[in-house]
């Protein structure tokens, strides 16, 4: 196994992980709504997940663990991944807020960092933000 094999396959189980944190968004208010399968789709075409996992992960989303990237700014894009599938219904509820605070506190943020974070999203985010308006707002004082 080279070195690149490596790298893709901790990579891919780091983005594994990622759609499982997505998926178990999607599914905490019960069945997933066709807006977000469509996201679900699309995450998993994005994180190179094939039908096999997407529907090993669709059965049991807390069976992956998540693997953070190293890079603050893969985190960022990890967080708006998840802000992102979870206003496909224009809302966020407590739940989903509960489990937004652990994928951030598992990301590697600070628990007053996650808070600050989410909050702070939560003010700006409207389901339509793309990263790089996503990361300005959130760097904007």
């Amino acid at each position: 196994m080279s070195f690149t094999d490596l790298f893709e396959s901790g990579e891919h189980k780091r983005n594994l992980g990622h759609f499982a944190s997505i998926t178990s968004i999607a599914a905490v208010n019960g069945a997933i709504n066709p807006d977000e399968e469509k996201m679900l789709r699309r995450f998993a075409r994005k994180l190179d997940i094939d039908e096999s996992e997407y529907n090993e992960v669709l059965k049991n989303p807390t069976k992956y663990p998540i693997n953070p990237p190293n890079s603050a700014d893969k985190r960022l894009e990890r967080m708006h991944d998840l802000f992102e599938m979870i206003f496909a219904d224009h809302e966020i509820d407590e739940d989903e807020h509960h489990l937004v605070e652990r994928y951030a506190i598992g990301l590697g943020y600070t628990e007053q960092l996650a808070t600050k974070l989410i909050k702070r999203s939560i003010d700006i985010y409207n389901g339509g933000l793309d990263l790089e308006d996503y990361r300005y707002l959130l760097n904007k004082k």
